[in-house]
């Protein structure tokens, strides 16, 4: 990678840092990133808040339509920014994915409490979140016991499709 696109991928994460994005995957061409910052989950998702015209200004000279966001393979040749969380060097935590695309909201209604909070014990399906979907609203259970260490999504905030919105610790 020449010096251009290391300065381009600094700029990239400082973008990302002020605007308070958690995760972030991207694949050009010739170029393959996912960006993962480990601590207290954003309040905005890629997916959910950025301009991706200033983004790919910030990135290159390709239009957004030439910079699609897309997952990017655990075991492939990406750059990957960030540490790793020490949790995650110590343990294995679980991963509860959506299992659809939607909006995440981590209450029942607006102004109610959360199902779930850090730190609550949960037992395999108790109701973690919804994800609205076309109108419908769809209860995540957690398909594991343990204890949860870590909200990923954003309530009000869209998901994909295997996207992580929570991690528990196995007991």
């Amino acid at each position: 990678m020449d010096g251009t696109k290391m300065q381009e991928l600094r700029e990239l994460v400082e973008f990302l840092k002020a605007n308070e994005i958690a995760e972030f995957d991207m694949e050009q061409a010739d170029l393959k990133v996912r960006i993962k910052f480990a601590g207290e989950p954003a309040p905005a998702a890629v997916s959910g808040g950025i301009d991706l015209a200033q983004l790919s200004r910030l990135i290159g000279s390709a239009p957004a339509s030439q910079a699609p966001l897309a997952p990017v393979a655990s075991g492939s040749s990406a750059a990957t920014t960030a540490a790793a969380p020490a949790a995650e060097a110590t343990e294995k935590l679980h991963e509860v994915k959506s299992p659809i695309v939607g909006t995440f909201y981590e209450s029942p209604a607006p102004g109610a409490s959360a199902f779930v909070q850090v730190g609550d014990k949960v037992e395999v399906g108790q109701v973690l979140c919804i994800v609205e979907a076309m109108k419908l609203m769809n209860e995540i259970e957690s398909d594991i016991a343990g204890e949860v260490v870590r909200r990923i999504a954003s309530s009000g905030q869209p998901v994909e499709y295997g996207q992580p919105l929570f991690e528990i610790r196995p007991r």
